[in-house]
């Protein structure tokens, strides 16, 4: 586990389009990430436009963020779940299928995903990355989104050179 957050990125540059995919499985810890996400942008990227996707669950979220990513008009996606290891498999399931599916996305796209469908131990570990102020996730994750749509954006204008 990362023991601390990447720094803030400068404050410049045009009004970003951020979609969050979240889902409502483990409501709580979920909307803790978004919480901060939310704070976050408008401290980094004041003004800027945040779309809201809630999915069910982890399993849906890449349909969603495929689907948004692939009409345009974002960017950069957040997408924000928990799952809770248990006796089975089934997390680990989930998580790999996620990941591969996200990081596939991207690529296909072009538009940043940030990966924040966290696996978790315990509800402490899930208290500690999405509800409290020192390893949040949500507050990465959106330092971590305005500096991708930072890096696409120089590159994208390079290349339009």
């Amino acid at each position: 586990m990362a023991s601390f957050l990447p720094s803030r990125p400068r404050k410049n540059g045009p009004r970003l389009t951020v979609a969050i995919v979240s889902s409502t499985y483990h409501e709580t810890f979920a909307n803790g990430l978004l919480d901060h996400a939310r704070r976050e942008l408008e401290i980094i990227s004041p003004g800027s436009e945040i779309i809201v996707y809630e999915v069910p669950g982890a399993f849906e979220i890449p349909l969603v963020v495929q689907s948004v990513a692939e009409a345009g008009g974002v960017d950069t996606l957040i997408a924000f779940g928990l799952l809770l290891e248990g006796q089975t498999a089934h997390a680990k399931l989930i998580s790999e299928s996620v990941t591969n599916a996200l990081m596939q996305i991207g690529l296909r796209t072009g538009v940043p995903i940030i990966h924040e469908v966290l696996v978790v131990q315990n509800e402490e570990q899930a208290r500690a990355r999405c509800l409290g102020e020192e390893l949040n996730r949500g507050t990465e994750a959106a330092r971590v989104a305005v500096r991708m749509a930072q890096v696409m954006g120089e590159f994208t204008r390079r290349v339009a050179r």
